[in-house]
């Protein structure tokens, strides 16, 4: 479980957005933007393309460790800290000095692999809220505010409900500054340009 935890981490760790970024010869979402190298901020400063692979990526990884965590272990509890691994990796990235993105993405696909239809259902969530007010964030916070009472909802074990407990509040503490904003009303939306394009080296 400790190679299999580990692993995941790794594979979580990989920063699409910035390697989607250099592949395709867009701005580093790391000096650009909002500095994030999440799904939103690669969107906002490479373009369509650069955010969908990027979302693909990071939903990907999520899930395949996931999906190998159960295919590995018949213990919830092994396969659960497996899938946290990869969020983890995503959010303290080692090939990014321990920095990394807000855990959305990967969230989501590592549910997805572990518990596919309370996976479905949060995806649903979010994509909704993100279409209804275009606030990327906003969906974030939705679906991983309501995560504990769909994992209730769908007869998922205390253990799992734990799980939910502990990814929504990992989720929700890197989007503290996105709250402040939603609140003030200067959150900036989906499709909304930068305020500044390219930070100096």
């Amino acid at each position: 479980m400790f190679l299999a935890s580990i692993g995941g981490y790794l594979l979580g760790s990989i920063p699409f957005g910035v390697v989607v970024s250099r592949w395709l010869g867009s701005p580093d979402p790391r000096l650009a933007g909002s500095r994030n190298v999440g799904f939103t901020n690669v969107l906002r400063v490479g373009g369509k393309k650069a955010g969908i692979l990027t979302l693909i990526g990071d939903i990907g990884k999520g899930w395949l460790v996931g999906w190998i965590g159960t295919l590995l272990f018949h213990q919830e509890s092994a396969i659960l800290l497996v899938a946290l691994a990869s969020i983890v990796g995503h959010l303290h990235s080692v090939f990014l000095n321990f920095k990394g993105g807000k855990g959305v993405a990967t969230a989501l696909g590592a549910v997805l692999g572990v518990a596919p239809w309370v996976g479905l259902t949060l995806m649903v969530i979010w994509i909704g809220v993100v279409l209804l007010w275009k606030y990327s964030s906003g969906g974030a916070l939705m679906a991983f505010g309501l995560f504990p009472i769909v994992a209730l909802l769908f007869h998922q074990s205390w253990l799992f409900v734990l799980f939910a407990f502990l990814v929504a509040i990992l989720i929700w503490s890197k989007h503290t500054d996105n709250l402040v904003r939603l609140w003030m009303g200067t959150e900036r939306r989906i499709g909304d340009r930068p305020s500044d394009q390219v930070a100096p080296r």
